[in-house]
């Protein structure tokens, strides 16, 4: 349990990570140096190394934070049941692009460097473990196995994060259309039964 000032403390690391995210992801990660972030955060630069190491640092924990809050926002929209299933595939791309899309091109700049590539598997093997709890909780409600649902999680996901790095929208197109097609075949298949 935290205390009073572990809550504040928390809060202002917080605000700081998504105050430096946003900066980062506005101006780019090399236009943008500890001056800058600490700026953007209304404070001085020693300020910020009372809460991270060094600006390393404060690129990893404000990407996967802010990030995690990302994929939140994305399952707090995701659908419940097949009836609203259609309606999410076709709004997430571009609900994505257009709430996202900056962050999302931050966080590819960030952990494809290889500083902090390590830092890129780590956060994308829980997206992987996120996604298929999320799949076994989809199974009853679609009706279909979760070792289906997870590759066509991936799929959709990489559609919406193409799309909100590059607005492709014949890319967008042909991976949307693929899905829809498989995931009427599998409704047809096993719920026939």
């Amino acid at each position: 349990m935290r205390t009073v000032n572990e809550e504040a403390r928390w809060a202002k690391k917080v605000e700081f990570m998504e105050k430096s995210f946003a900066c980062y992801a506005e101006y780019g990660l090399n236009n943008v140096g500890m001056k800058s972030v600490s700026q953007a955060c209304g404070c001085n630069v020693a300020s910020l190394y009372q809460y991270f190491e060094n600006q390393d640092d404060l690129i990893i924990q404000s990407t996967e934070y802010c990030m995690s809050k990302v994929e939140d926002e994305f399952m707090a929209k995701a659908p419940k049941d097949v009836e609203d299933l259609w309606r999410f595939i076709d709004e997430i791309p571009y609900w994505t692009a257009e709430n996202h899309g900056k962050k999302y091109r931050l966080m590819y700049q960030v952990y494809t460097q290889p500083k902090y590539r390590e830092y890129g598997q780590k956060f994308f093997k829980g997206v992987d473990e996120r996604y298929m709890e999320y799949a076994k909780s989809l199974e009853g409600k679609l009706g279909i196995p979760c070792e289906k649902i997870t590759p066509l999680i991936f799929i959709l996901i990489r559609a919406c994060v193409h799309y909100a790095l590059f607005e492709d929208e014949f890319y967008l197109k042909s991976q949307i259309d693929v899905l829809k097609e498989a995931l009427t075949l599998f409704i047809e298949k096993y719920n026939a039964k």
